[in-house]
């Protein structure tokens, strides 16, 4: 099968286009034909080796976690899934080396759940880590009907799941973003704030007593969002571990199935969106690593062998 792969940490240039074999599929496994698999920040941070101390890497690695494609076929004792379903993953596993960024990957049946039927390949490819993310975390602080969230990041793939999810529980939401994405903030159901110098007052003076959540998916505004919670609010950041010595929770995306089924039926039930920034081919892979280290792309960025 043709894949991306890398053998030796670096920028996007250690990337490069080979042909390696189709994974096996154990028991308890599936095997997935990849119609679109998406680019996430922790990938290219992976790559350059930066979470080295963490994680466990087996060269040549395939890069990549999320996943959306058909069940090509599955292993013993595997009753989950069978071949011919559209399915999504976060297929992070216990170690990196078989990864999205191929015409193939074999994936535990825990990591999978079923496409959502209201999004496309490439949307449906975004969602998961993102999804998974921003879902967790709001399920983590227990936010519902009644509660006020702001959530730094709103325009960010975790943000903007982030809100649509919020909102679907019943929250009001305030969001933080530049001037050009508060219409985007608008169209999802909250109330965007612009960042910057003068946060804490913009917040506010729309939520006067203070906010009941903190959702932090950027990091570097723990004095924020402490300024802004009211008294025994509820705080957590997927990007700043300082969150715990002050009452907050600090988050990494558990890839569980059952967690991504429920997420996907949220989609479906409420029509959430996934905005797809822009889809490349697998061999231009390296430059979908690119873009998506510049920070500044709003939407997904995608790869589709």
């Amino acid at each position: 099968m043709r894949a991306m792969t890398y053998n030796e940490y670096g920028s996007p240039d250690v990337l490069e286009l080979t042909e390696q074999p189709v994974p096996k599929v154990g028991p308890g496994m599936v095997l997935i034909r990849v119609k679109a698999a998406a680019v996430n920040p922790v990938d290219w941070k992976v790559m350059a080796g930066y979470l080295d101390s963490m994680l466990d890497i087996d060269f040549p690695v395939i890069p990549g976690w999320d996943v959306a494609g058909i069940v090509e076929a599955v292993g013993v004792d595997s009753p989950l899934f069978q071949v011919g379903d559209e399915v999504i993953s976060n297929g992070r596993k216990d170690y990196v080396h078989g990864g999205s960024f191929a015409e193939f990957i074999a994936l535990p049946e825990r990591l999978v759940a079923r496409k959502p039927a209201s999004l496309n390949w490439e949307q449906s490819a975004g969602l998961p880590l993102a999804g998974l993310t921003a879902f967790q975390v709001l399920t983590r602080l227990a936010v519902g009907t009644g509660d006020t969230v702001l959530i730094h990041g709103g325009a960010g793939g975790v943000g903007s799941l982030g809100i649509q999810i919020a909102v679907a529980r019943g929250a009001r939401v305030i969001a933080t973003s530049s001037a050009a994405n508060h219409d985007f903030l608008r169209a999802l159901g909250a109330e965007p704030v612009a960042y910057g110098g003068g946060l804490t007052e913009r917040v506010r003076a729309l939520a006067p007593g203070g906010v009941d959540v903190v959702a932090d998916f950027v990091g570097g505004v723990l004095d924020t969002t402490l300024a802004v919670l009211a008294p025994g609010g509820r705080h957590a950041s997927v990007a700043d571990g300082e969150v715990v010595a002050h009452g907050g929770t600090w988050m990494w995306v558990d890839p569980a199935g059952a967690d991504l089924k429920r997420l996907a039926d949220l989609v479906d039930e409420h029509g959430f969106s996934v905005e797809v920034a822009r889809s490349f081919p697998l061999d231009q892979a390296a430059d979908a690593y690119r873009l998506n280290m510049l920070g500044h792309t709003r939407g997904k960025i995608v790869v589709t062998p």
